[in-house]
């Protein structure tokens, strides 16, 4: 099951371990059981303080596996294989539940700590999944920290009768108590403070509390950890406020243009960006957004920035780096069927889509991409573009027109998402040449349209475009003296990682220069 490599690093990583740990694996005569035998019985042989103990008897699923301690009976469990992008999470599992401390805030552990009632967890993922290991992780943790937790993090491609009953077409997907719990990537921080109902009031009067900044940046992905890293190493007050450290970069798989790093992912970016400002003085904010900007009266002034959960951050400056988020259809039934067959992510959910019909909407790199991906796994897929023409490199169209299971439509208005009411069965289009109306039978909808700039939270304040970017000049000022804006969610040109992340640096250069030419007046 794991090469030498993989033993060589895993048994690396198990002499961390400080405590036993017991892995009870619940199996049956199936292949798949015995795949897993195979993985358990391999991990065991690395550490004397792993053990591997079989119990059939168990009411639980095969084939599936605990993790825990000896004479414990929780911890997290895994349904079904745990490698691919999974494995990572296995390798965590077993360094906590040996005794090894978890990086997560201490503030946060405690909470979790605290949790008072029964959380039964269940977590569907794909092993091409690269949004799933956080959530995987985070309810691991969880069912570590506190008895009353317990957590299944299930292969959806071993139970594929589960994602039928329970009509899973987005992963990760989160069952609670039996009940729909959430879908996408979460942190450890927002599933706490989304069971533990007064930790917003209780976070949003702390940080009212809080000094007042000399910047605070709005917005922790490339742009603003570039910020935060250039104003700390100024010495100067840093604040860095975000609803998800990395951003859009964590929706992406391969980064191959990122200069001095050859190829990545964009998870591995995130952590790398996070470690780097950690480095740091930078006052880190966590699963906070931005609700309200009120600029200061005059220059010298305190800038204030209200948040969702109605705390009040006061800075001398401010940088805007919120970045963009997926663009929509808007076109009747695509919120309706969102997560039911509607779906932003070729890579994360398209294996729950195997052996179906499936479109992608958009015609530019992403569009494309995603339907060579899918072609792969898929039955068919129709690409469909409103343009008339593809957008995508040239290397792509030659690509994508190779494919035998892929159908181009160009001149394609989608007007419409169909389903039955719990889930998507098709859409219907327009050929915009010849106005007539077209139908097409799928069952998942795959929205590859390019973005959208975060910044509906700022109406009436910095002045932006008529698709809401934020006007800038060469400085990244906005028309709002003290407030600077960098990225996605700008006017600057070219979307890319890299050119966020220059121009987090010069918002963050501009905010200094600006600081040290006005003088404070409260």
């Amino acid at each position: 099951m794991l090469d030498n490599t993989m033993k060589t690093q895993l048994k690396a990583y198990l002499e961390r371990l400080t405590k036993p740990v017991e892995l009870i694996a619940t199996l049956d005569d199936s292949a798949r059981s015995s795949d897993i035998r195979e993985l358990l019985a391999e991990i065991v042989e690395l550490s004397d303080k792993v053990t591997l103990i079989e119990n059939t008897l168990l009411p639980v699923r095969k084939p599936s596996f605990l993790v825990t301690n000896p004479g414990r009976e929780v911890g997290p469990r895994f349904a079904g294989s745990p490698l691919g992008h999974e494995f990572t999470s296995l390798v965590l599992a077993l360094l906590q539940v040996g005794g090894h401390p978890s990086k997560e805030a201490q503030s946060v552990l405690d909470q979790v700590r605290q949790l008072d009632g029964e959380y039964h967890f269940e977590t569907y993922y794909s092993l091409t999944c690269h949004n799933c290991p956080d959530v995987v992780q985070a309810l691991n943790l969880m069912a570590i920290l506190n008895p009353r937790i317990s957590h299944t993090a299930i292969d959806g491609g071993v139970f594929q009768n589960e994602i039928q009953e329970r009509n899973i077409m987005g992963v990760p997907a989160v069952f609670l108590n039996g009940k729909e719990f959430g879908q996408g990537r979460m942190t450890l921080s927002e599933i706490v403070n989304k069971i533990d109902t007064g930790a917003e009031k209780r976070a949003a009067s702390e940080l009212s509390a809080r000094t007042s900044y000399d910047v605070l940046i709005i917005g922790s992905g490339p742009a603003g950890a570039a910020a935060a890293i250039y104003s700390a190493r100024k010495g100067i007050r840093t604040g860095l406020m975000g609803e998800r450290f990395g951003g859009q970069v964590l929706d992406t798989v391969d980064i191959e243009n990122y200069i001095s790093v050859p190829k990545t992912e964009g998870a591995r970016l995130a952590n790398s960006l996070k470690a780097h400002v950690d480095e740091y003085d930078v006052d880190v904010i966590d699963v906070q957004s931005a609700a309200r900007l009120i600029p200061a009266a005059k220059a010298g002034q305190m800038h204030q920035i209200e948040t969702a959960s109605g705390a009040r951050l006061k800075a001398r400056s401010i940088i805007i780096a919120t970045g963009a988020r997926w663009r929509n259809m808007n076109v009747p039934g695509e919120e309706l069927y969102r997560t039911r067959g509607v779906t932003y992510c070729p890579h994360c959910d398209g294996p729950l889509f195997k052996g179906k019909r499936v479109a992608v909407i958009g015609g530019g790199n992403s569009g494309v991409e995603a339907a060579i991906d899918l072609a792969g796994i898929v039955e068919h897929v129709t690409l469909l573009e409103f343009a008339p023409e593809l957008k995508a490199d040239s290397v792509l169209q030659a690509k994508v027109r190779s494919l035998n299971n892929v159908d181009i439509v160009l001149n394609a208005q989608t007007t419409e998402v169909r389903g039955d009411g719990t889930k998507l069965t098709g859409l219907q289009y327009k050929d915009r040449l010849t106005d007539a109306v077209q139908e097409l039978t799928l069952a998942g909808v795959f929205v590859q349209i390019g973005l959208l700039p975060n910044t509906q939270w700022l109406e009436g304040t910095v002045e932006r475009n008529r698709i809401g970017e934020i006007l800038i000049d060469a400085k990244c000022e906005t028309t709002v003296k003290g407030v600077f804006a960098a990225g996605d969610c700008t006017t600057v040109p070219y979307k890319q990682i890299i050119i966020a992340s220059g121009e987090g640096a010069k918002a963050s250069l501009s905010a200094f220069d600006y600081l040290i030419r006005t003088t404070p007046t409260e």
